[in-house]
């Protein structure tokens, strides 16, 4: 992090000497220590709060990702279902309707006969039983 190295240290040490009374430096060395386990330990929470947000933040996409997917199956498998209903449903024949054609001219028309709607057959009588009487 800080990049020390053996000759800073000594460099350090030599300043502490000069400033900090022999009598005062396993006291100040013991606070340092303590600074530095704080400092240590505020730099491990921070890492790994860091490494929470980054795992949430993977895990939102990810979850985006898999809602996304899910919908687009979802939406294809409707598609299929639906496909599939239109395809095996029977579709009811158009009705015979009477193309028509160019008007005829009038001498035409009354040449060819009206065409006449046959009557409906009537419904059959059931036959009467023998030895009955009304």
């Amino acid at each position: 992090m800080f990049d020390f190295d053996i000759g800073k240290l000594l460099l350090i040490g030599v300043v502490a000497l000069i400033f900090i009374p022999p009598k005062d430096l396993p006291e100040t060395l013991r606070q340092l220590g303590r600074l530095v386990g704080k400092a240590r330990r505020l730099a491990g929470e921070f890492q790994s709060q860091f490494n929470e947000a980054i795992r949430d933040a993977e895990l939102d996409d990810l979850k985006n990702e898999f809602r996304h997917l899910k919908d687009q199956a979802s939406a294809e498998m409707a598609l299929k279902e639906f496909s599939q209903m239109v395809e095996t449903a029977t579709v009811p024949e158009p009705a015979a309707t009477a193309v028509e054609s160019p008007r005829a001219p009038p001498e035409a028309e009354s040449a060819v006969p009206p065409a006449t709607e046959a009557a409906p057959e009537p419904a059959p009588v059931p036959p009467v039983a023998a030895g009955s009487h009304s």
